[in-house]
């Protein structure tokens, strides 16, 4: 089976969403991050600035989704948490972005749990957290006494978003076709092994 699409999960300060522009480019394909959030507010007609704070927060468990929904004059998803609601919603663009584009790149938002079915090529973007401290500093301009605990928050809510939406652990590496330490390879080395390996995996099919 192709795989078309590119997802990436990243590390914070790992340089991911940096290194998913560059995949995209060099592919001539588009890239999709903080703009499926802004889609959906669009679509809400709620600030993304909301939006990113529900999106920030820990869901429920599907299972406390399913114990609230347990009123008929309403569904399930009007019972949800905005955190739940904003997950279903950003799936629905997604997919939404799959069925009219064949290929794309996208950081984030649970994608290659959203997008398994269609074929998505899953990277993984991590480094030693020295290295993102430091990079946080220097390139988000994060004060120095304050981004290692930006940091851990950082990856704790990507984490808990990724685990209770997909059932999955968002650090097993086993779940993804490439994973990458961007401190031991750069940015630029880091976005052309990920266009090689995603060139040579789908030659295997075009035949």
């Amino acid at each position: 089976m192709q795989k078309k699409i590119i997802t990436i999960e990243r590390q914070y300060g790992s340089g991911g969403s940096i290194i998913g522009k560059l995949t995209a480019e060099k592919l001539g394909i588009n890239y999709y991050n903080r703009q499926i959030l802004e889609m959906t507010a669009e679509k809400c007609g709620i600030a993304p600035e909301h939006l990113e704070t529900a999106e920030e927060s820990v869901p429920t468990s599907f299972l406390y989704s399913l114990l609230m929904s347990a009123n008929p004059a309403r569904s399930m998803e009007d019972n949800l948490p905005l955190s739940d609601k904003v997950f279903l919603m950003e799936s629905r663009i997604i997919n939404e972005i799959a069925d009219a584009e064949s290929s794309f790149v996208l950081v984030g938002r649970c994608g290659s749990y959203v997008l398994e079915e269609r074929g998505c090529f899953n990277v993984y973007i991590y480094a030693p957290v020295e290295y993102r401290i430091q990079r946080a500093i220097k390139e988000y301009n994060i004060p120095e006494n304050k981004a290692e605990s930006i940091m851990k928050k950082a990856d704790k809510r990507r984490e808990t978003f990724y685990n209770v939406n997909t059932g999955r652990l968002w650090q097993d590496k086993d779940q993804y076709s490439l994973c990458l330490n961007s401190a031991e390879l750069g940015d630029e080395l880091c976005a052309e092994i990920i266009v090689k390996a995603y060139e040579e995996y789908n030659k295997r099919f075009e035949k």
